[in-house]
Protein backbone atom coordinates (compact mmCIF):
# COMPACT_ATOMS: atom_id res chain seq x y z
CA UNK A 1 0.00 0.00 0.00
CA UNK A 2 3.01 2.27 1.10
CA UNK A 3 4.69 1.44 -2.05
CA UNK A 4 1.81 2.05 -4.40
CA UNK A 5 1.29 5.68 -3.10
CA UNK A 6 4.85 6.50 -3.41
CA UNK A 7 4.58 4.92 -6.80
CA UNK A 8 1.70 7.27 -7.61
CA UNK A 9 3.76 10.19 -6.26
CA UNK A 10 6.74 9.55 -8.39
CA UNK A 11 4.39 9.28 -11.29
CA UNK A 12 2.84 12.30 -10.50
CA UNK A 13 6.73 14.34 -10.38
CA UNK A 14 7.28 12.46 -13.71
CA UNK A 15 4.00 14.05 -15.18
CA UNK A 16 4.81 17.55 -14.14
CA UNK A 17 8.63 17.32 -15.10
CA UNK A 18 7.77 16.09 -18.67
CA UNK A 19 5.22 18.66 -18.96
CA UNK A 20 8.18 21.33 -18.09
CA UNK A 21 10.25 19.92 -20.33
CA UNK A 22 7.86 19.72 -23.54
CA UNK A 23 6.78 23.19 -23.17
CA UNK A 24 10.90 24.17 -22.17
CA UNK A 25 12.26 22.89 -25.40
CA UNK A 26 10.44 24.74 -28.38
CA UNK A 27 12.32 27.75 -26.13
CA UNK A 28 15.71 26.06 -25.94
CA UNK A 29 15.38 25.50 -29.75
CA UNK A 30 14.05 28.67 -31.01
CA UNK A 31 16.84 30.33 -28.70
CA UNK A 32 19.28 27.92 -30.20
CA UNK A 33 18.37 28.74 -33.98
CA UNK A 34 18.66 32.69 -33.16
CA UNK A 35 22.10 32.26 -31.18
CA UNK A 36 22.91 30.65 -34.87
CA UNK A 37 21.90 33.11 -36.84
CA UNK A 38 23.47 35.77 -35.18
CA UNK A 39 26.86 34.06 -34.90
CA UNK A 40 26.29 33.85 -39.01
CA UNK A 41 25.22 37.72 -39.00
CA UNK A 42 28.17 38.41 -37.47
CA UNK A 43 30.56 36.21 -39.78
CA UNK A 44 28.68 37.91 -42.72
CA UNK A 45 29.02 41.61 -41.74
CA UNK A 46 33.23 41.05 -40.49
CA UNK A 47 34.06 39.54 -44.55
CA UNK A 48 31.51 41.76 -46.38
CA UNK A 49 31.89 44.74 -44.18
CA UNK A 50 28.39 45.65 -44.62
CA UNK A 51 26.09 46.25 -41.89
CA UNK A 52 23.64 43.05 -42.28
CA UNK A 53 19.30 42.90 -42.04
CA UNK A 54 17.23 40.82 -42.39
CA UNK A 55 13.78 40.62 -43.12
CA UNK A 56 12.56 36.85 -43.86
CA UNK A 57 8.49 35.72 -43.89
CA UNK A 58 7.94 32.51 -43.93
CA UNK A 59 4.70 30.63 -42.96
CA UNK A 60 5.19 29.67 -39.22
CA UNK A 61 2.89 27.15 -37.82
CA UNK A 62 1.69 27.54 -33.79
CA UNK A 63 0.18 25.53 -31.25
CA UNK A 64 -0.71 21.46 -31.15
CA UNK A 65 -3.03 22.18 -34.02
CA UNK A 66 -0.41 23.58 -36.45
CA UNK A 67 -2.22 26.82 -37.49
CA UNK A 68 -0.47 28.29 -40.38
CA UNK A 69 0.28 32.09 -39.43
CA UNK A 70 1.44 34.31 -43.00
CA UNK A 71 4.21 36.88 -42.29
CA UNK A 72 3.71 40.55 -44.27
CA UNK A 73 5.64 43.79 -44.30
CA UNK A 74 3.83 45.20 -41.61
CA UNK A 75 4.53 48.31 -39.67
CA UNK A 76 6.51 46.74 -36.94
CA UNK A 77 8.62 45.33 -39.84
CA UNK A 78 8.71 49.48 -40.71
CA UNK A 79 9.65 50.33 -37.56
CA UNK A 80 12.52 47.69 -37.11
CA UNK A 81 14.53 48.33 -40.23
CA UNK A 82 14.48 52.06 -40.06
CA UNK A 83 15.60 51.85 -36.31
CA UNK A 84 18.28 49.78 -37.79
CA UNK A 85 19.49 51.92 -40.49
CA UNK A 86 19.28 55.18 -38.15
CA UNK A 87 21.71 52.93 -35.90
CA UNK A 88 23.96 52.85 -39.12
CA UNK A 89 26.81 54.63 -38.95
CA UNK A 90 26.67 57.06 -42.45
CA UNK A 91 29.89 55.49 -44.31
CA UNK A 92 28.69 52.29 -43.58
CA UNK A 93 27.26 50.09 -46.66
CA UNK A 94 23.53 47.99 -45.18
CA UNK A 95 23.00 44.95 -46.76
CA UNK A 96 19.43 43.84 -46.59
CA UNK A 97 18.20 40.06 -47.10
CA UNK A 98 15.08 40.07 -48.40
CA UNK A 99 12.81 37.40 -48.39
CA UNK A 100 9.29 38.00 -48.20
CA UNK A 101 5.53 37.80 -49.86
CA UNK A 102 5.01 41.45 -49.35
CA UNK A 103 2.86 43.55 -47.26
CA UNK A 104 1.46 46.74 -46.67
CA UNK A 105 2.08 49.80 -49.12
CA UNK A 106 2.32 52.00 -45.95
CA UNK A 107 5.66 49.75 -44.43
CA UNK A 108 7.35 48.68 -47.56
CA UNK A 109 7.71 52.75 -48.86
CA UNK A 110 8.87 53.83 -45.56
CA UNK A 111 11.31 51.33 -45.88
CA UNK A 112 12.30 51.69 -49.11
CA UNK A 113 12.81 55.95 -48.41
CA UNK A 114 14.68 55.17 -45.49
CA UNK A 115 17.06 52.80 -46.99
CA UNK A 116 17.32 55.01 -50.05
CA UNK A 117 18.25 58.04 -47.73
CA UNK A 118 21.23 56.07 -46.03
CA UNK A 119 24.53 57.88 -47.14
CA UNK A 120 25.98 55.18 -47.08
CA UNK A 121 26.24 51.89 -49.76
CA UNK A 122 22.70 49.91 -49.78
CA UNK A 123 22.79 46.33 -51.14
CA UNK A 124 19.25 44.39 -50.93
CA UNK A 125 19.77 40.38 -51.53
CA UNK A 126 17.09 38.27 -52.54
CA UNK A 127 18.12 34.49 -52.18
CA UNK A 128 14.50 33.11 -52.99
CA UNK A 129 11.60 36.00 -54.20
CA UNK A 130 10.52 39.51 -52.66
CA UNK A 131 7.18 40.19 -53.87
CA UNK A 132 5.25 43.40 -54.13
CA UNK A 133 6.42 45.48 -51.50
CA UNK A 134 9.77 43.68 -51.27
CA UNK A 135 10.18 44.79 -54.84
CA UNK A 136 10.10 48.23 -53.75
CA UNK A 137 12.45 47.66 -51.49
CA UNK A 138 14.91 46.24 -53.83
CA UNK A 139 14.31 49.32 -56.05
CA UNK A 140 15.84 51.01 -53.25
CA UNK A 141 19.21 50.02 -53.02
CA UNK A 142 22.29 50.98 -55.19
CA UNK A 143 22.73 46.97 -56.36
CA UNK A 144 20.58 44.52 -56.26
CA UNK A 145 21.86 40.85 -55.47
CA UNK A 146 19.50 37.72 -56.65
CA UNK A 147 20.36 34.19 -56.86
CA UNK A 148 19.73 33.09 -60.67
CA UNK A 149 16.17 31.36 -59.56
CA UNK A 150 15.33 34.72 -57.76
CA UNK A 151 12.11 36.33 -58.42
CA UNK A 152 10.44 39.77 -57.92
CA UNK A 153 6.97 40.98 -58.24
CA UNK A 154 4.98 43.95 -59.99
CA UNK A 155 3.48 46.82 -57.89
CA UNK A 156 0.09 47.32 -59.11
CA UNK A 157 -1.78 48.65 -55.96
CA UNK A 158 -4.07 46.26 -54.42
CA UNK A 159 -7.51 47.78 -53.39
CA UNK A 160 -10.06 46.38 -50.90
CA UNK A 161 -13.66 46.35 -51.65
CA UNK A 162 -15.61 43.94 -49.34
CA UNK A 163 -15.44 40.62 -47.05
CA UNK A 164 -11.52 41.01 -47.45
CA UNK A 165 -11.58 40.45 -51.29
CA UNK A 166 -9.01 42.97 -52.78
CA UNK A 167 -8.94 43.85 -56.53
CA UNK A 168 -5.87 44.71 -58.90
CA UNK A 169 -6.16 49.23 -59.16
CA UNK A 170 -5.37 48.66 -63.24
CA UNK A 171 -7.92 45.89 -63.33
CA UNK A 172 -10.68 48.43 -61.82
CA UNK A 173 -9.88 51.13 -64.36
CA UNK A 174 -9.41 49.08 -67.48
CA UNK A 175 -13.30 47.60 -66.41
CA UNK A 176 -14.76 50.93 -66.12
CA UNK A 177 -13.43 51.77 -69.45
CA UNK A 178 -14.37 48.89 -70.92
CA UNK A 179 -18.08 49.33 -69.97
CA UNK A 180 -18.36 53.38 -69.71
CA UNK A 181 -18.96 55.62 -66.49
CA UNK A 182 -22.24 56.12 -67.50
CA UNK A 183 -22.96 52.44 -66.91
CA UNK A 184 -21.51 51.63 -63.51
CA UNK A 185 -22.11 51.97 -59.64
CA UNK A 186 -21.25 55.20 -58.05
CA UNK A 187 -19.30 52.76 -55.69
CA UNK A 188 -17.41 51.53 -58.51
CA UNK A 189 -16.50 54.65 -59.69
CA UNK A 190 -15.27 55.93 -56.60
CA UNK A 191 -13.06 53.08 -56.61
CA UNK A 192 -11.88 53.84 -60.15
CA UNK A 193 -10.42 56.79 -58.75
CA UNK A 194 -9.26 55.85 -55.85
CA UNK A 195 -7.38 53.33 -58.43
CA UNK A 196 -6.08 55.93 -60.61
CA UNK A 197 -4.62 58.10 -57.34
CA UNK A 198 -3.08 55.14 -56.27
CA UNK A 199 -1.20 53.86 -59.51
CA UNK A 200 0.08 57.56 -60.05
CA UNK A 201 1.10 57.54 -56.02
CA UNK A 202 3.37 54.27 -56.63
CA UNK A 203 4.51 55.02 -59.79
CA UNK A 204 5.98 58.67 -58.55
CA UNK A 205 8.23 56.48 -55.88
CA UNK A 206 9.17 53.90 -57.93
CA UNK A 207 10.85 56.65 -60.00
CA UNK A 208 11.93 58.81 -57.26
CA UNK A 209 13.53 55.39 -56.15
CA UNK A 210 15.38 55.17 -59.82
CA UNK A 211 15.67 57.80 -61.51
CA UNK A 212 19.06 58.57 -59.99
CA UNK A 213 20.25 54.91 -61.63
CA UNK A 214 18.14 54.71 -64.99
CA UNK A 215 17.71 58.18 -66.16
CA UNK A 216 14.00 60.14 -65.52
CA UNK A 217 12.45 58.42 -68.86
CA UNK A 218 13.72 55.09 -68.53
CA UNK A 219 12.44 55.31 -64.63
CA UNK A 220 8.88 55.88 -65.95
CA UNK A 221 9.10 53.18 -68.06
CA UNK A 222 9.91 51.22 -65.41
CA UNK A 223 7.21 52.10 -63.14
CA UNK A 224 5.07 52.18 -65.93
CA UNK A 225 5.60 48.37 -66.72
CA UNK A 226 5.88 47.33 -62.86
CA UNK A 227 2.42 49.59 -61.67
CA UNK A 228 0.14 49.89 -64.26
CA UNK A 229 -1.12 45.76 -64.44
CA UNK A 230 1.52 44.44 -67.12
CA UNK A 231 1.89 41.51 -65.08
CA UNK A 232 -0.73 39.81 -62.91
CA UNK A 233 0.40 40.89 -59.47
CA UNK A 234 1.70 37.15 -58.56
CA UNK A 235 3.37 37.27 -61.91
CA UNK A 236 7.38 36.21 -61.09
CA UNK A 237 9.42 38.61 -62.61
CA UNK A 238 13.04 36.40 -63.53
CA UNK A 239 15.82 38.33 -63.35
CA UNK A 240 16.34 38.33 -66.93
CA UNK A 241 13.32 40.12 -66.82
CA UNK A 242 14.70 43.11 -64.77
CA UNK A 243 17.74 43.14 -66.97
CA UNK A 244 15.69 43.67 -70.27
CA UNK A 245 13.47 46.58 -68.10
CA UNK A 246 16.98 48.24 -67.66
CA UNK A 247 18.16 47.73 -63.95
CA UNK A 248 20.87 46.22 -63.23
CA UNK A 249 21.25 42.94 -61.16
CA UNK A 250 23.82 40.61 -59.90
CA UNK A 251 23.62 37.41 -59.31
CA UNK A 252 26.49 36.73 -56.95
CA UNK A 253 24.82 35.97 -53.99
CA UNK A 254 27.09 35.34 -50.86
CA UNK A 255 27.11 31.98 -50.09
CA UNK A 256 26.82 32.62 -46.23
CA UNK A 257 23.13 33.86 -47.25
CA UNK A 258 22.00 30.81 -48.01
CA UNK A 259 23.51 29.00 -44.99
CA UNK A 260 21.55 31.60 -43.08
CA UNK A 261 18.38 30.96 -44.80
CA UNK A 262 18.71 27.47 -43.27
CA UNK A 263 18.48 28.99 -39.72
CA UNK A 264 14.68 30.05 -40.44
CA UNK A 265 12.61 26.92 -40.33
CA UNK A 266 8.84 27.02 -40.49
CA UNK A 267 9.36 27.02 -36.26
CA UNK A 268 6.18 26.32 -34.33
CA UNK A 269 6.95 29.47 -31.98
CA UNK A 270 6.62 33.12 -33.30
CA UNK A 271 9.85 34.73 -33.70
CA UNK A 272 10.95 38.09 -35.18
CA UNK A 273 10.80 38.33 -38.74
CA UNK A 274 14.10 41.30 -38.90
CA UNK A 275 17.47 40.57 -36.83
CA UNK A 276 20.28 42.52 -36.74
CA UNK A 277 23.28 43.28 -34.17
CA UNK A 278 22.66 45.99 -31.92
CA UNK A 279 24.47 49.07 -33.06
CA UNK A 280 24.37 52.21 -30.57
CA UNK A 281 21.18 54.06 -31.06
CA UNK A 282 22.45 57.15 -32.29
CA UNK A 283 25.81 56.48 -35.05
CA UNK A 284 28.65 57.12 -33.02
CA UNK A 285 29.68 60.04 -35.88
CA UNK A 286 26.29 61.54 -35.57
CA UNK A 287 26.92 62.13 -31.68
CA UNK A 288 30.30 63.51 -32.03
CA UNK A 289 28.99 66.16 -34.42
CA UNK A 290 26.26 66.60 -31.67
CA UNK A 291 28.07 66.63 -29.04
CA UNK A 292 31.01 69.34 -30.75
CA UNK A 293 28.13 71.52 -31.36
Amino acid sequence: MVSLSILTYILGYLFWILLFVSMLTPWLSMKSLEKARLRLISLIEGKYKHRVITMIHRQEKIGLLGIPIYRYIDIEDSEAIIRAIRSTPPNMPIMLILHTPGGLVLAASQIARSLKMHPGKKVVVVPHYAMSGGTLIALAADEIIMDPNAILGPLDPQLGVSNGVYLPAPSILKAVETKGKDKVEDQTLILADMAEKAINQVKGLVVDLIKDKVGEEKAKFIADRLVSGYYTHDYPITVEQIREMGLKVSTEVPLEVYDLMTLYPQARTNRPGIEYLPYPSVPRSAREQRDQS
